[in-house]
């Protein structure tokens, strides 16, 4: 009976060079494993490998020299660790995030929570092409979010207030953007130049900011053969519902529109940006 390798390659099996070996990606969701998990790998490593594990660019597990008569032995005693097959080909991929505000101080967005509501929402979902998501915490961006086909970056949407403030300046000082200046007692921020970093509502000792979580969102980012920055179509995003529209509609338009083997930054280039605006901006709104 003829080897399926396309079926192999959507559970996560990749063929090698060495015959009749495989590297199996796990899925690994906003770059996070339990110590359960990392026992259980190294033992299949062991077992039905050849001791190593490959960490990939993208936060990804790949365990190789798996051979073809082991296959369904090894997936079944991953599973026993909680361990699950990643995927490959024309579908969307596995979440990537930073460690966001659960553990980072700069962290404006839980991001891990974001990563595991988009991959219960979208992972496996078949498509004309990959499809990645990336979620980043702020604006130092570890995980390089406008690379992704769909990025989203953590912000605070922030307003001054006056009763708390005690005038120490120190938010005019940390501002890397110069948005915010000092005049009589009065906190001015220009958000022209703003761009919603958190670190003046961070560094504040008195809690003078009202302070509300969001989101930027970027769309058709790609980094490979050829490389494009995600672009910002809409403003700051500030309800978790409103994200999922809005991620919804990115991807509708992609698999409504795009042709076999295109990248959505490709289908945008030839369908045109401002159709996909329209279609955003409409979930946007609600």
């Amino acid at each position: 009976m003829a080897t399926d390798y396309a079926t192999l390659k959507k559970g996560g099996f990749m063929r090698q060079k060495q015959k009749d070996n495989f590297s199996l990606r796990l899925a690994v969701v906003g770059g996070t494993l339990t110590a359960e998990n990392l026992k259980k790998i190294a033992e299949v490593a062991e077992k039905y490998g050849d001791g190593h594990v490959h960490l990939t660019s993208r936060q990804g597990v790949e365990i190789p020299f798996i051979k073809l008569n082991d296959i369904d032995e090894v997936k079944d005693s991953l599973a026993e660790g909680g361990c699950k097959p990643g995927v490959c080909g024309p579908r969307v991929r596995t979440v990537t995030a930073c460690q966001g505000s659960e553990i980072c101080p700069s962290g404006n967005i839980n991001t891990y929570d974001i990563a595991l509501k988009l991959n219960d929402r979208y992972f496996g979902r078949e498509l004309p092409h990959k499809f990645k998501f990336g979620v980043t915490g702020c604006q130092n961006n570890c995980l390089k979010a406008e690379e992704n086909d769909v990025g989203i970056k953590g912000a605070i949407k922030m307003k001054w207030e006056a009763g708390n403030c005690i005038n120490c300046g120190l938010c005019a000082k940390v501002c890397r953007e110069g948005a915010i200046t000092i005049e009589d007692g009065q906190v001015n921020v220009d958000f022209d130049k703003c761009n919603y970093c958190g670190r003046c509502v961070k560094s504040c000792p008195t809690d003078a900011w009202e302070q509300q979580p969001a989101y930027w969102v970027s769309f058709g980012g790609t980094f490979g053969n050829s490389i494009s920055k995600g672009t910002e179509l809409l403003p700051l995003i500030t309800d978790e519902d409103q994200l999922f529209r809005v991620t919804d509609a990115a991807i509708n338009f992609f698999e409504e529109n795009a042709k076999q083997g295109e990248r959505f930054k490709f289908t945008i280039d030839r369908v045109g940006v401002e159709r996909l605006k329209e279609v955003l901006e409409a979930a946007y709104k609600g």
